[in-house]
């Protein structure tokens, strides 16, 4: 389902867009990706309030006007990953049923579905010496987590109702803001709270600034629903490999404070209810021979996301 080998695509000429109908508009993906909009787009935000992913009818309803041409942007999920753990019915409505009824709506519209997933679809067991593709062996073991095998379970769902779905894995997602609640958000919170941190040193992920995969999806949808996008997996990330453990070192540096306040511990020392990949680095391959722009080294990425002002106005420079 993914044309990931042979030689590279010549880049497609932009083509005209339709209705972008965004969900999951006030995330900090979906804000992002407002923030960066064209104003020659037609761009529908919908928020849960307005198409509630765990209601059939109510996906239906918010999507009654989607027609040919047009592309749902879903980057709604429900996220809480250690949450889901005790609430896997919510969790599989939204994660694992909500995308299959996107793809009915495109199929049946002939609209395109663009689809935001996750490296948690890896069940992520081990360090490997070579990141991960689409296809890879690896999905088909079942994910460790609820989330992760909920969202594994929407792409299949999506990629079955509509063949031409476009599926984008991204991974470790963040804006940082000092009152971001992700990862970096946080560090830089703790950073002013307390004297040292633990934090983990044996997960190795790519860490992403929504505003640098915003400006990757936008130039997706501007890539046109053909081949080689149409029916693939895509894995969109910022370039690198690295720890939890590093980036929060990364932090404190990066906001003119020791490093060394940042102290390594093991996942079995901070346990967590859901597993979590050990290894989930996502190689983009997939994404340069669609003929997309790799996103920058995650280490760049921070740079502009301790920058408050951009991170607050989601207008740092993505490329």
């Amino acid at each position: 389902m993914r044309s990931d080998s042979g030689s590279d695509p010549r880049p497609a000429e932009p083509r005209p867009v339709g209705t972008v109908w965004l969900l999951g508009a006030a995330g900090q993906l979906g804000t992002a990706l407002r923030a960066q909009a064209d104003a020659d787009i037609a761009l529908v935000p919908l928020t849960s309030a307005d198409a509630d992913l765990a209601d059939p009818s109510a996906i239906r309803s918010a999507l009654a006007g989607v027609r040919a041409g047009d592309v749902i942007l879903n980057t709604a999920a429900y996220t809480a990953v250690d949450q889901a753990e005790s609430d896997p019915e919510k969790a599989a409505a939204v994660n694992a049923v909500a995308p299959g009824i996107l793809a009915e709506i495109t199929e049946a519209a002939s609209a395109w579905l663009i689809h935001v997933s996750t490296d948690y679809v890896f069940a992520g067991t081990g360090i490997r010496e070579q990141p991960l593709e689409p296809d890879d062996t690896d999905p088909e073991t079942t994910p460790p987590s609820v989330y992760g095998a909920t969202k594994r379970a929407g792409e299949r769902a999506a990629l079955a109702a509509d063949p031409s779905s476009t599926i984008v894995r991204t991974a470790w997602v963040y804006t940082g803001g000092p009152d971001s609640p992700d990862f970096v958000g946080t560090m830089r919170r703790l950073e002013k709270s307390r004297d040292t941190v633990s934090v983990v040193d044996d997960q190795v992920g790519s860490p992403t600034y929504a505003p640098d995969l915003a400006a990757g999806l936008w130039e997706l949808v501007r890539h046109g629903h053909h081949a080689p996008v149409a029916g693939a997996i895509l894995h969109a990330t910022n370039a690198g490999a690295v720890t939890w453990y590093a980036v929060a070192r990364a932090v404190f540096a990066g906001v003119g404070a020791d490093p060394d306040r940042v102290r390594p511990c093991t996942t079995a020392e901070f346990p967590r209810p859901a597993p979590r990949p050990a290894y989930s680095v996502l190689s983009p391959r997939s994404w340069r021979r669609a003929g997309l722009t790799p996103l920058r080294e995650w280490s760049a990425a921070l740079a502009d996301a301790l920058d408050v002002d951009a991170a607050r106005t989601g207008t740092a420079q993505a490329r």
